[in-house]
This record gives structure tokens, sequence and C-alpha cells, in this order.
């Protein structure tokens, strides 16, 4: 969306590193769309400050000696016009260079309401795509506020980058290009997260992969309600047979010619979970923010429209495993046995542990019919994980020690941080014995790594001998300390 401004309707913000160098800019519209906004020439005053009449040198040298980033500071200018802010000097090993999430916050609590607004982003090039990501969160798309209904205009905020440092030159459009579909991407699963289960059920999930599917040129594979039982998914099947709306398991592929390898990403799409029969405690604690447990689904595509976007090089498979975990006749009960895609069969002994189940049948398909060589997964999984890793890191685990330091180097990168867990299934698998089955769903032993061993059931369904890779993300905790959701999926390079 062209940008346009005046004096009086644009509020401008700089988040500091150190001095400006060059610059170009990206628009995000509250419709969701980024879109090139312009190239201003190095050296130039910085246009934002010149529209919000803040440019005087005087003035902004004595905000930036105000300024005290340990970890993040902030000044007003100029009546409160505009703002400027400085993100941590020094992080450590564990966390983003970027600064991502002081990014996210500093946005959210310090820029004022207006409906023309500029961001000025200073940072080092290769802090450029977890900054727009960063930025791209904290403006949700989703309100039902009536007061956003009767605005006669859109909001519209445009992203100014002054790179720093060694590399500074010109940004290609490219990378612009690529920085639009990424925080389009991260704002389209946040969106979904943040939508509630009386619109966002499974069957406005499902309008969501076909749209996607249809700006990507791409007809979904949807399987569905009774035909799920007929073929045998019985994870799926079973968590979501109570729902007023079906359960249902949707392919997106992407085939480009030249492919190399196969890889799929899989999401649980949990679109409420009540926890079934095996009920959630308190409402307040538990039950609230349940809309989240479809953001491992959200999030790949989020990712996968960026990808194809982008022209991913390899074949790649989006597979959504898409229900709501409700109460009701239908409902599975405690002690009952699934058979599941991957042909083993499964004693429930927690109703409330169903990501596992729908993840369990999603690996088997990638495997089994889309021949998948990588098959990476991502869920809100287990409340232990924000206890293993904390708020702000996924839990990684996988068979492969190379694909670990790739995600957790990844992580850093983007700003989407994660730390592993212990893989190590020859003593943490032993906490799923049935007597009756060839397994229970959740563990005997909840001080035995549960987020690990919840993650080594879903590899169990592949068989933990399996040649190809395999990668578990477990975004429990962050999908809620960072929603609007984020968009996690991602590469080696």
């Amino acid at each position: 969306m062209p940008f346009k401004s005046s004096k009086t309707s644009v509020t401008s913000w700089v988040a500091l590193k150190s001095w400006l160098i060059m610059k170009r800019k990206f628009s995000i519209s509250e419709d969701g769309c980024v879109e090139l906004a312009g190239i201003s020439r190095e050296g130039c005053q910085p246009k934002a400050l010149e529209q919000s009449g803040c440019g005087q040198d005087g003035l902004w040298q004595a905000a930036l000696s105000t300024l005290n980033p340990n970890p993040t500071d902030s000044c007003p200018l100029y009546l409160n016009c505009a703002t400027v802010a400085a993100l941590p000097s020094r992080v450590s090993r564990h966390n983003s260079p970027s600064a991502a999430h002081f990014i996210t916050r500093l946005v959210r609590t310090c820029l004022p309401p207006g409906t023309h607004r500029c961001i000025l982003m200073v940072c080092e090039r290769s802090d450029a795509f977890a900054s727009a990501c960063a930025l791209a969160r904290a403006f949700p798309l989703f309100t039902h506020r009536s007061g956003a209904a009767r605005r006669p205009e859109k909001k519209t905020v445009v992203v100014e980058f002054f790179l720093v440092g060694q590399d500074n030159g010109p940004v290609e459009v490219s990378t612009l290009q690529c920085l639009t579909s990424a925080t389009e991407g991260v704002r389209l699963a946040a969106r979904i997260v943040d939508t509630p289960c009386n619109e966002m059920n499974t069957d406005a999930f499902l309008e969501e992969i076909k749209k996607v599917g249809q700006d990507l040129g791409i007809a979904p594979t949807v399987i569905r309600d009774e035909e799920l039982k007929t073929r045998g998914f019985g994870g799926i099947y079973g968590v979501g047979k109570a729902a007023v709306h079906p359960p249902a398991l949707a392919v997106l592929s992407h085939t480009p010619d030249g492919a190399t390898q196969t890889i799929a990403w899989v999401g649980k799409g949990i679109v409420y979970d009540t926890g079934g029969l095996s009920m959630k405690g308190k409402v307040r604690d538990h039950d609230a923010g349940m809309k989240r447990d479809c953001g491992g689904a959200a999030a790949v595509l989020g990712a996968f429209r960026a990808a194809v976007r982008q022209g991913f090089k390899d074949n790649l498979h989006a597979v959504f495993c898409l229900a709501e975990n409700s109460v009701g006749p239908k409902a599975t009960r405690p002690d009952d046995i699934h058979l599941l895609y991957s042909g083993k069969t499964v004693e429930i002994n927690n109703t409330d542990a169903e990501g596992r189940l729908v993840l369990a049948d999603g690996v088997s398909y990638a495997c089994k019919d889309l021949g998948a060589d990588i098959i990476l997964d991502i869920a809100t999984l287990t409340g232990a994980q924000g206890i293993a890793t904390g708020k702000y890191h996924a839990a990684v685990l996988t068979n492969s020690a190379e694909w670990e330091a790739a995600c957790v180097k990844a992580g850093r990168q983007c700003g989407d941080l994660v730390h592993p867990l212990v893989f190590c299934p020859e003593l943490h698998f032993c906490e799923f014995t049935s007597a009756v089955a060839d397994m229970k769903n959740s563990v005997a032993d909840r001080d035995n790594s549960p987020s690990s061993c919840a993650g080594l059931f879903i590899a169990s369904h592949l068989g933990f001998d399996w040649p190809g890779v395999w990668v578990h993300l477990d975004i429990a905790a962050p999908v809620h300390a960072v929603s609007p959701g984020p968009a996690w999926p991602c590469r080696p390079r």
C-alpha cells in the first residue's frame, strides 16, 4: 500500500543500535499486506524524522544521550510525535543477536495509536529478517472490538530499515520480497491462533488452507470425517470424532522440477482442546487460550506460503492434522485402544495427550504416502516444554545432531529461538509400556523428561531405525508468550 503521511498524522519510531547508514522500507497494512514503499539515498535525513517534525539534530542527540539499553530504554520526542528506543547492547549466546523479543515488546508498549505510523529500524544486515518478523508480531490482525468496525480508515504502518555495520550496502529487492513473504506468513499464523474456535473451527481452518492453495496454484488433498476412520487414521479420527465439526487431514504439496529431496512439515491443528474426557483442571489456569492449540498447523501454513512464494527448490509438503478435542457421547475414553496409520495400536490413558496422536498419523502419512526424506513436526504439545526450555525457546528433539545444531542456529538468526531436548529413546520410551497394546499415549512417570517422551511417541510411528531425518518442535510456551503466533519451520543452509 503506498505510503502517504503528514506531520500531524505520522508517529515515528526508532529502534536504535547505532547510527543510520542506508534504508529501504516496506509497509504493513491492517489487511496483512506488506509491500515495497520506496528507497532512500545514503546519507539522507531519515524521512520518518522529517515527516514527524523531529529531525532537529539537537533534539535527536539529547534523546540518544538519555538512553540506557540495559536491556532496553525509550525516550519520547517532540510532544510524543516520535519515540526513540534502544535495544540491548549485548545478548547471551542462547539469544538472537537481533534481540527480536525486545523489538516486539517495545513496539507493542511504546507505539501510540494512529492511522499512519512509521517505524525506523536500525540494524545490521544479518538481523533484518528477525527484526522484520518481530515487528510483524506487534501488529495483530484479529480483533472484534466494536470501535474497529466503525473506523473509516485502515491503519498503515511503514517500516524503514537502516543498515549499519560493515555490510551496509543497498538492500536487494529479492531480500525485501523475502521479508514481505515472511512477515505475511507470520501475520497469517498469528491471525489463525488469535481467532476463537467458534469461528476458527476445522471447517474454517480448511478454508484457510484452500485460500493459500489457491493463491499458490495448489489444490489441497483433504481426508475427512468417516473417511479418516476407513483409511486407518485412528489418531486424528479418535481425537476429533466427538466435535460438531469433523476432523480432517489436509495436505498442500509443492513439487518443483529439479527437486533432489522431499521435505514434509506436519502441524498439529487442534482448534480447541478441552482435554477430552480427561478434562483439564481449573478453567482459569488451563482452558483459556486453548484456541492456540492449532499453533503448529498455523505456523506450517504461514511458513509454507512464504517458502513457496520464495521459490523453494525441493519437494515440500505441508500436512495439517485438524481436530477439536471435545467431549460428548462419541468422545474417546480412557482405556480405548486406537489403531493408528502406522499400523501400531495405542491404549488411551489420557485423552488430554491428544496432539501426539494426530501427529503420529501425520508423520506416518508423510513417510508412507508422500515419501518424505525429512519430516519436521511442530506442535503446542506439552506444558512441560515451558519448564524444560522456557517461555521464549521452543524445544527441538531430533534423531540428527546436524539438524539439531542447524535448528538452534536458524532460531538465533530468525528470532524464533529453540533449544535441544534429550533424544534417548532407549531410556525414555519405556514410559509408554502397555499390557494390552503396542503402547500407551501418556507416560507413566511425568518426572522423566516428559517433553522428550512426548516427542518420542511421535517418532515411534516412523520407527526409531527410520533412515530419514525427523525433527520435532514443541512450541507450547512460545505460542502464548509471543502470540501473535510464530512461523517456526526452517531448514539448514
